[in-house]
This record gives structure tokens, sequence and C-alpha cells, in this order.
């Protein structure tokens, strides 16, 4: 069974009003092991970045403005998640926005039932408890201490780690089944490693935006809206 854990960054929350994804990070899971194949892409919006939204992820209008634009990468992004379940945290937000974009630029939809949605899947297994993805990285003891700001790639592979918590951790099968070969990369359960977290991610910003970003961090505290989780 092949899945995509996926997560994007936006320029605010309703594409309808003008709104457009600035980046999509992919994750693939097969038979709920990660195969080491991931799909990552900035996307030019094609508008300014909103202060509160930049805040967020730290994508500024600098770092974007020579991206591709989602026309030019709608068919990659399709072909590389195919008709594969779709696990996303607060699904009904992504989806809206993917499809918005595909149907701009005159693609397929993607299905509601296509998706996963493992806000819904933490709400209904500890209802009333936080489930945002930094609390349930607490609650399942996962390290998220990289994730200073949103980054839609670094989600999606801390979210297929919670996913994987979610729905019962690594199964025994998994445990003792045989070495799975896929796409040339073979995985084990003794090597088996949900994130490559160690890999350092790529640079969002220009010198003069980190520095500004730094400085208004600074003013803002512990209840800086960029420590919340979407």
């Amino acid at each position: 069974m092949r899945e995509i854990v996926l997560d994007t960054e936006t320029t605010g929350f309703e594409p309808e009003q003008g709104d457009r994804i600035v980046e999509i990070g992919a994750v693939e899971l097969y038979n709920h092991m990660p195969t080491g194949r991931t799909y990552h892409q900035y996307i030019n919006p094609q508008r300014a970045m909103p202060e509160d939204a930049f805040k967020v992820h730290g994508l500024g209008d600098d770092f974007l403005r020579d991206k591709p634009l989602f026309a030019d990468i709608a068919e990659a992004f399709l072909s590389f998640i195919g008709d594969a379940k779709l696990v996303i945290h607060n699904a009904a937000f992504d989806m809206k926005f993917l499809n918005a974009e595909l149907k701009w630029v005159n693609q397929r939809q993607l299905p509601w039932e296509q998706a996963i949605d493992t806000l819904a899947i933490a709400r209904k297994k500890f209802p009333g408890s936080p489930a945002s993805l930094d609390a349930l990285c607490r609650r399942f003891n996962i390290d998220n201490g990289a994730r200073t700001l949103h980054g839609a790639l670094l989600d999606s592979e801390i979210l297929a780690e919670v996913y994987l918590e979610l729905i019962g951790g690594r199964q025994p099968d998994l445990v003792l089944g045989a070495e799975q070969t896929r796409n040339n990369q073979t995985e084990t359960e003794s090597t088996w490693r949900p994130v490559p977290r160690q890999r350092p991610l790529p640079p969002r910003l220009t010198e003069a935006e980190a520095a500004a970003h730094e400085a208004f961090v600074a003013t803002l505290g512990a209840a800086a809206l960029w420590r919340k989780s979407g």
C-alpha cells in the first residue's frame, strides 16, 4: 500500500481570496515504511507575501521570486502522488489549496476520499486533548527540535512519524519482515528511519530577510505566531 505524507505552506488561508501555495513537501511510505523518496518544491505565488504568513514559514518575496509557477510543476506533482492515499494534518486546508491550484491550471482535482486526515484521527483517538502537530510530537516523544519555522518537507517528515504512531506504531509483521526493496532503496527494520532530519534544510531567506525576521521575533517572546502548529 502506497501512501504520501504531505504538507503545504501558503500565503494565507483562502485561495478564493487570492492566497497561493508557496511550498509543497511530501514523503512516500510503502506498507507504512519510508522508501526514501520525497517530493519538495518551492513555488512562486505571483503575489507579495503577507507579513503574518512570513512569520509562520519564513519564505519571503526575494527567495520565491525565481521559483517555478504552480503551472510548471503541476504535472510532476501529480505524477509523484499518483493515486496514493494522501496523509495530511488538517487535510481540508491543504486539499482546498491543492485543488484550487490544480483547477486554475486545468489539471485534475484530487478527490476528498484520497485524503487521510491525521488531525481527525488524533481528535478521535484523544478526545479533548491538543491535536496540533507539536502536541502530538510531545505525546509520542518525537523530536521536532528542528521545527522553529514551519516547512513543508520537514513537517511532512515529522508527520510521517506521528501518523505511524497514531495508527499503532510499527507493526510486528514489519519488525519481523524481510528486506523490502523499492525504487532502488532497501529498508530493513534495523535501519528504519521515518525522517532524514539530519539533512540540513535548504536556505529559505536572504541575509537581510533573516536579520529582519530575527529582530522581529525577538520582540514577540514565547507567544510568537511561528511557534504555533498549524
